[in-house]
């Protein structure tokens, strides 16, 4: 686990402590998405629960050709979004 090794080394944790975080964010974020739909690590990402409604079969316009179209049940989506600082750090 790289991400063990490299935290713990920077803030003096042991690699089974940083292991044991990641555990418990593991099943925590789940269920925090269940509950509410969202969950935020501060200074990282934030992740949401995107529902989408079902789509109906028929014909469809694409490319400038008709095409039909399977119907498709409603889903939920998982949308993970990065802080801003974090995307212009590249």
């Amino acid at each position: 686990m790289e991400i063990g090794k490299s935290t713990g080394g920077k803030i003096r944790i042991k690699k089974k402590e940083v292991k044991a975080v990641f555990g418990a964010l593991e099943d925590l974020i789940p269920a925090q998405l269940k509950a509410t739909g969202k969950f935020t690590i501060p200074g990282i990402t934030m992740i949401k629960l995107k529902k989408k409604p079902a789509t109906k079969a028929g014909k469809r316009m694409a490319f400038g050709k008709e095409v039909m179209v399977k119907a498709k049940p409603a889903r939920t989506l998982v949308k993970c979004y990065t802080v801003k600082a974090l995307k212009d750090a590249f």
